[in-house]
This record gives structure tokens, C-alpha cells and sequence, in this order.
């Protein structure tokens, strides 16, 4: 029970005062009902923030996380700073291993570099981040994701494409709380974003 007391403390505090990524601003108060269109749920970043508008606290215990999301043209972006603009931005994903997200997570990141709206396999382990460029995907349209926690392993996939990562938590499930869409990287979002996610 103290040690079920003491997770739950930790990763609300974490939550609310750790930043998702080098920043350290702090994030929205939650609100409870995000609006739905056809079963997604569209998460706003606000021109000059970071966290979404849907930023809440949920614990979770995944065997495996699926979902649908779809980006519009306001994927498209110039950072100020042009060294930043291979940052990797958060989508989805969950912190593991009864910790922080910074400590342990993993999440699909994104970012437009190159002219291209690319994805990401995005992991900690033991405070030590690691990430690897999944696919380049087009706007409007719809992607299957998925990551599947197996072992000393997490497996992402992007409709027929899987990516391993290591993973080291010890938890048989990834038992951590959900991690929403984030902005960032050193900078906060240029414009409004609008990303649409549907947990299948």
C-alpha cells in the first residue's frame, strides 16, 4: 500500500511539474471531457505552448497501446531557432515501470523536418532517452500505431512497419500513467496544432 501511495505521488508531481521533454514549463490544469468528432478525440496545442489542451492524469497498465491518429497542415512548421527544428515532438504514448515518464515511457514523437512530416519510436530507460525515425507519413490521413510491451522489449508499429526498442523496465505490463500530445524540445508551438487520436 506505501509503495502504491508513494507511485501515485511521484508521478503527479511529476505530471504537473516536469516538462515532457528539455523544457521545464509546467502544464495545463486537466479538463475533463475533450471534444470527439467520429470517435477521435482532437487534442489542441495552443500557439506559444507546449502541453495540449487535453492534458490530464490517467494511470494506466498496458500490455499493449493501439490507436488511430491523423494530422492536418498544421503539422507544418519553422522553428525560430533552425538547430531545433529536428526536435522530436510527443504524440501518444505512457510512462512504465511504476516511474516518470523521464525515467521510463515510451511514446511515438513526430516532427516536420525536410519538408516532411516524420515519426518516431521515443523511449526512456532509467532516465536515458533514446529515439529512432520510424516512417515519413502524409497529413490527412488515417495511421494505425501501436506499442506492445514484451519482455525486455517494446515493439512499435506503424500500420505493416515495427521498430524494437529496448526496454528495461521490470513491471510485466508498462504501469505508468498516459502521456498526451506535447510540443517541444527547446521551443513552444509557432501556431495552433490540432492532432486527431482514436484508441482502437
Amino acid at each position: 500500500m506505501r509503495t502504491a501511495i508513494l507511485f501515485f505521488l511521484t508521478v503527479l508531481s511529476t505530471t504537473f511539474f516536469c516538462g515532457c521533454s528539455k523544457s521545464n514549463n509546467t502544464g495545463p490544469s486537466p479538463i475533463p471531457l475533450p471534444p470527439t468528432t467520429n470517435d477521435f478525440i482532437k487534442y489542441s496545442i495552443r500557439q506559444g505552448q507546449q502541453y495540449c489542451d487535453q492534458n490530464a492524469f490517467i494511470t494506466v497498465a498496458y500490455s499493449e497501446l493501439k490507436f488511430t491518429v491523423k494530422f492536418d497542415n498544421t503539422a507544418k512548421y519553422q522553428t525560430i531557432d533552425p538547430t531545433n527544428q529536428d526536435d522530436i515532438n510527443k504524440l501518444y504514448g505512457f510512462s512504465d515501470n511504476k516511474k516518470s515518464h523521464q525515467e521510463y515511457s515510451a511514446r511515438f514523437g513526430w516532427n516536420w523536418t525536410r519538408d516532411s512530416l516524420r515519426l518516431f519510436a521515443y523511449i526512456y530507460n532509467n532516465g536515458v532517452r533514446a529515439s529512432k525515425e520510424i516512417s515519413v507519413i502524409k497529413t490527412d490521413i488515417e495511421y494505425a500505431c501501436s506499442i506492445k510491451v514484451s519482455d525486455s522489449i517494446y515493439l512499435f508499429t506503424l500500420n505493416d512497419k515495427t521498430l524494437a526498442m529496448p526496454r528495461k523496465s521490470i513491471t510485466a505490463k508498462a504501469e505508468g500513467y498516459k502521456l498526451f500530445p506535447y510540443f517541444g524540445g527547446d521551443e513552444t508551438a509557432p501556431h495552433d496544432i490540432t492532432i486527431w487520436i482514436r484508441e482502437d
